[in-house]
């Protein structure tokens, strides 16, 4: 039988003809090789509607296999069928499979070994990172990004801010100092047209800086460890450290006070709207307690904003109340104040609500 290779689809010669033209009988399966085999499973199951993770193999066999589903053209439905069970038998034939290469073990073991082991095994074996470094960049302290994010370039930070999940973005932004802070959020406006590439790159490289960092003993960077415990502090006690902060290391009170967030911070940290939400949070009694107890100017400020944006009906009560208590011990006070500030930061975890930034505050 005569061919006409002018009528035959890109790559129909890949088939043999003596093949195609045997009678039923005599017919044979095609010789295959490993990669046309692999090509011919994947390109079956893609069409059988299969969801393989093509994209986790490693970046040359990922071209290898790409170059070879170029390359097979036609497959006669006895080779397909070949193929098919020799991929069955295999698959049935096989009782455990482990890593190839250094590389698949490290992402095998990747959140089973420490860090430090695999950034020094992956060095030693000059290994790259592999898959998508971003799910992990995210999963850092929002102290150790703002610390990347002040060590690197505008634009590098613009790729890294926009990359990260809303609120880690937002508490990031609250880290950096207002100059820096702008410079990066005006930055983003040029990342329209970066490429994935890059992307991947420049995620890749602070992956890379973050393991191979000498491990901590501390998993919270000093200010927000000092802050926390501040907090939790009396007023009095509070003011006496940051004064002395002040003198000994501006910048530290300066990052310290972006971490502290106390009854005061509430009426310019708050959005109206979470009013209702915050007074909802704690027992009307504790509530109550506070606002009695504000008397000092920010913390009266804080009072009167959460009475003007609540109902009139919630805040006529609560006045109500207000005036019956009278005077109440300052330490009482306090400690229903500290009531509050817990359970806006336990809504703050939840997703109840969002604190405005610093940055937030400034511009309004």
């Amino acid at each position: 039988m005569q061919h006409d290779t002018a009528l035959m689809p890109l790559g129909m010669n890949t088939v043999d003809p003596g093949t195609m033209d045997a009678a039923p009988e005599k017919r044979v399966p095609r010789r295959l090789d490993g990669r046309q085999k692999a090509a011919v499973i994947v390109r079956l199951l893609l069409t059988e509607g299969a969801d393989i993770p093509i994209e986790e193999l490693p970046e040359d066999l990922q071209e290898i296999l790409t170059h070879q589903m170029a390359d097979m053209g036609l497959i006669d439905r006895l080779t397909l069928d070949a193929v098919a069970n020799e991929f069955v038998e295999a698959l049935e034939g096989v009782g455990l499979s482990f890593p190839h290469g250094i590389a698949d073990a490290l992402t095998t073991m990747d959140g089973k070994i420490a860090p430090g082991t695999a950034a020094r095994l992956r060095r030693a074996a000059g290994v790259q990172q592999t898959g998508d470094p971003w799910p992990k960049l995210r999963k850092l302290d929002a102290g150790e990004l703002a610390a990347f994010a002040q060590s690197e370039s505008t634009e590098v930070a613009a790729v890294l801010l926009s990359k990260l999940d809303t609120p880690k973005a937002a508490e990031l932004l609250g880290l950096l100092p207002g100059p820096t802070a702008r410079r990066i959020t005006y930055a983003i406006s040029g990342t329209t047209h970066i490429s994935p590439d890059a992307v991947d790159r420049i995620g890749r490289a602070l992956l890379t800086q973050a393991e191979t960092r000498p491990p901590t003993a501390f998993e919270d960077r000093p200010e927000k460890r000092v802050g926390e415990i501040l907090n939790q502090s009396p007023s009095t006690t509070r003011d006496q450290v940051l004064s002395a902060l002040d003198e000994e290391d501006a910048d530290f009170a300066t990052c310290v006070r972006k971490v502290l967030f106390t009854f005061a911070d509430i009426a310019r940290r708050i959005a109206p709207k979470d009013a209702t939400t915050v007074a909802r949070a704690v027992e009307q009694d504790v509530l109550v307690t506070a606002l009695v107890a504000a008397t000092e100017p920010d913390d009266v400020s804080t009072a009167e904003f959460l009475l003007s944006n609540l109902s009139s009906r919630m805040a006529d009560a609560l006045r109500e109340e207000m005036a019956e208590k009278g005077k109440v011990k300052q330490a009482d006070g306090e400690q229903a104040m500290t009531v509050i500030v817990a359970a806006i930061r336990t809504l703050e975890q939840d997703g109840g609500l969002t604190l405005l930034s610093l940055e937030e505050e400034d511009d309004g």
